[in-house]
C-alpha cells in the first residue's frame, strides 16, 4: 500500500474530489483527517469510508482563521501529527468582475487562497517534526491559462500555483514537497457552477457541450481521477517531485 501508515488530511472531503481522495488514502492505508464544514456529511463519510478509525471528522469553516488554522492543528492532535496535505478547499467565486458584489469577491479570495496559506503554515510545523512531508494545493486549469467565465476564481487559482511554486523552494530544506494539482472540468457537484452560471439550462448544455469538445480525450474528468493524482503526490513514489503544478484535464491545456 502506498501510503500504508501515513497521517493524513484533507480539507473539502466530505463530496467531490475531496472524498474521492479520501476513499484513495484509505485504501492506500492512510489514516485521514477529514475536515469540512458540513458535519452531517462528514458523519456519512466516516460511517462508509472509516468506521473503524481510518477517517477522524473535523468540521471547520474554513472561511474563519480560526478555522483555516485550528483545522490543521485539531488534525495533528487527533491523527498525532501529520505527513501529508491535501488543501482542496475552494469555490466558483462571482462570474463577473463588473458590479462586483466585494463581499463575495473576498469569500471567493479568503476559501480558493488565504485558507491555503494559512493551512501551510501551521501544517509545515507539524511535517518537520515527522522529517518532511508532502503538501499538495488545488488549483485549477484556470490557475495554467485564464477563465473567459470566471476570472475571478481565475485569479485566485494563478494565486494558488504561485504559492505552491513559492513554498516548494522555501520548505524543501525541511524535506518538505509542494505541488499543486490542476484538474479540468470535472463531474463534482460543484461543475454545473463553472460552466451554467445562469442557471438557464440551455446556456448549461451548450457551455457543457463548447468545454467537452476542447478537451482531446473527449470526456470531462471524475472525481477520481483527481484523487489519483493526489495519491500519487502524497506517496514516496513522488519522493523527488516538487514545485509542479499538475494538470489533470484530458489534455485541455495542450492547445
Amino acid at each position: 500500500m502506498r501510503l500504508n501508515g501515513k497521517l493524513a488530511v484533507i480539507t473539502a472531503a466530505a463530496s467531490g474530489m475531496g472524498r474521492a481522495g479520501v476513499e484513495c488514502f484509505v485504501r492506500e492505508g492512510a489514516r485521514v483527517a477529514a475536515v469540512d464544514i458540513n458535519a452531517d456529511a462528514l458523519a456519512v463519510l466516516v460511517r462508509e469510508l472509516g468506521p473503524n478509525g481510518e477517517v477522524v471528522p473535523v468540521q471547520a469553516d474554513l472561511s474563519t482563521e480560526e478555522g483555516a488554522r485550528g483545522s490543521i492543528n485539531r488534525a495533528a492532535e487527533a491523527l498525532g501529527g501529520i505527513d501529508i496535505l491535501w488543501a482542496h478547499a475552494g469555490i466558483p467565486g462571482p462570474a463577473s468582475v463588473e458590479n462586483l458584489d466585494l463581499k463575495q469577491y473576498e469569500l471567493a479570495m479568503t476559501l480558493n487562497v488565504t485558507s491555503a496559506v494559512l493551512a501551510a503554515g501551521e501544517v509545515a510545523k507539524h511535517m518537520r517534526r515527522r522529517g518532511g512531508g508532502s503538501l499538495i494545493f488545488t488549483s485549477s486549469v484556470s490557475g495554467l491559462v485564464g477563465s473567459m467565465m470566471s476570472p475571478v476564481y481565475s485569479t485566485a487559482k494563478f494565486a494558488v500555483v504561485g504559492l505552491g511554486k513559492s513554498l516548494a523552494l522555501n520548505l524543501a530544506p525541511d524535506r518538505i514537497r509542494v505541488n499543486v494539482l490542476c484538474p479540468g472540468l470535472t463531474e463534482t457537484p460543484m461543475m454545473n457552477g463553472f460552466i451554467g452560471r445562469s442557471g438557464d439550462p440551455a446556456e448549461l448544455a451548450a457551455n457543457g457541450q463548447k468545454y467537452l469538445t476542447a478537451i482531446p480525450l473527449g470526456r470531462f474528468g471524475h472525481a477520481e481521477d483527481v484523487a489519483l493524482a493526489a495519491l500519487w503526490l502524497a506517496s514516496d513514489e513522488a519522493t523527488y517531485v516538487t514545485g509542479v503544478a499538475l494538470p489533470v484535464d484530458g489534455g485541455y491545456t495542450c492547445r
